[in-house]
């Protein structure tokens, strides 16, 4: 590969180390790296998961992220809390605020509440190369907040990404800095596949069908026939795992959207199906409507049930393939109805996930005789979307969020899924 024609810029990827529980632990007066500190969903219910660990939590008695409240250990040392999801917001948004000393408000994007990318092309004569600047933002954050961070460094935003989660976060300093060079000695050799950014469980299982087991055995693959097989993730997937990415900042480092979803652990078991069909309607509602934010619909549905652990745990998940593409919330559910009466097995459930995929624009429709009134019925789901983003995602809601199996009014009045 001819790494000369790539952009070799200078991107610095920043990623807050524990950041919910680190705020948590500042806004008490703690030290977030010595504390013994979890954030979890609900203090008051012992099944809920926790949300962050600070480090010496993690480190000392092995409590992470998704771990229930009721696994971490009777010790007097260890603080339990509920999430500040305002708190957490108002702190990531000062952080922002600080990168801007450093370079102009453009040249940063926000890739999520804890972590952001920064192009430093064009400071270095004022601040100092990447890693300098990377040391002085780490300093102001310790001093001004006390808040640790793992920055990764590289020539694009991938590669950025990658050297933070595979290097930086695990070095002593906490920077870590990936060039072109690096890539066959330290992207290829990278196995299971799920360690690479952008690759999940499902696509790794795919990609080791096909013989794929590591990074570097990606790129060696014929690039034509990861093309036909994924389409522009194809070819996607092959240049990323030669280390390209030509995202510039303030766009997704992979684009072309693959599926839209939500999952969401049940605030308690629901033995009874009728009401899982409940809440399964709504989230068939909330994944319709961010399939119209993007002017899209799917061909495909895939619906995940996890059973109790009173059952011993267990599940499916299983996709059926709709006649023709849809984003009207009806069309999705009554696929989803189909793959639960057929797969369910009348455990009790506690998780539920749903998933649009085979995505397209929405800018055609198939005529049926059999049901004139689709038409009707998309408008219709763009008009409901406009008055909820106009008067908040709880002015419109159907019957059965009113019920007691309803979620969708709790979960309107949080943050990110959970307390502000």
């Amino acid at each position: 590969m001819d790494y000369s024609q790539y952009p070799a810029r200078s991107i610095l990827c920043v990623d807050m180390r524990s950041f919910y529980a680190s705020c948590a632990a500042v806004s008490l007066g703690l030290d977030p790296m010595t504390c013994f500190l979890a954030v979890v969903g609900n203090t008051e219910r012992q099944g809920s998961v926790v949300l962050a660990a600070s480090p010496a939590l993690k480190k000392e008695y092995g409590v992470k992220t998704g771990t229930r409240l009721f696994q971490i250990p009777d010790d007097p040392r260890i603080k339990i809390v509920n999430p500040q999801m305002a708190l957490f917001v108002r702190v990531s948004t000062e952080l922002t605020k600080l990168f801007s000393r450093y370079v102009p408000h453009d040249a940063i994007h926000t890739y999520s509440v804890d972590e952001s990318f920064l192009q430093v092309d064009g400071v270095e004569n004022m601040w100092g190369d990447a890693q300098t600047i990377a040391t002085k933002i780490q300093d102001d954050m310790k001093r001004e907040f006390g808040l640790p961070c793992t920055v990764g460094i590289g020539p694009n935003m991938l590669l950025a990404k990658l050297c933070l989660d595979l290097d930086a976060k695990k070095s002593e300093r906490g920077i870590a800095v990936w060039g072109y060079p690096d890539v066959k000695t330290k992207l290829w050799p990278i196995s299971p596949l799920q360690q690479m950014w952008g690759i999940g469980s499902r696509l790794e299982k795919t990609l080791n069908r096909m013989g794929i087991f590591s990074v570097g055995q990606l790129a060696q693959f014929d690039l034509k026939r990861l093309e036909k097989k994924f389409g522009i993730m194809g070819n996607q997937l092959y240049y990323h795992a030669w280390g390209i990415d030509l995202s510039a900042i303030g766009t997704p480092i992979m684009n072309g959207q693959i599926s839209y979803g939500k999952s969401q652990i049940l605030l308690r078991d629901y033995p009874n199906p009728d009401e899982v069909k409940h809440v399964i309607l709504e989230m068939c509602e909330e994944v319709a409507k961010r399939a119209r934010n993007h002017q899209q619909v799917g061909r495909t549905i895939s619906l995940g049930i996890e059973y109790s652990r009173d059952e011993l745990g267990g599940g499916f998940y299983r996709s059926k393939t709709m006649e023709a593409p849809s984003n009207i919330t009806l069309d999705l559910y009554q696929t989803c109805l189909a793959l639960f009466d057929h797969f369910y097995e009348g455990k009790t459930v506690r998780k539920i996930s749903v998933s649009l995929s085979n995505i397209q624009d929405d800018n055609q429709i198939q005529l049926d005789l059999f049901r004139p009134d689709q038409e009707k019925k998309r408008i219709l789901g763009y008009v409901m979307d406009g008055i909820r983003e106009r008067y908040g995602s709880s002015a419109l809601l159907r019957a059965v969020s009113y019920t007691n199996a309803g979620t969708a009014r709790l979960r309107s009045k949080l943050v990110g899924g959970h307390q502000a």
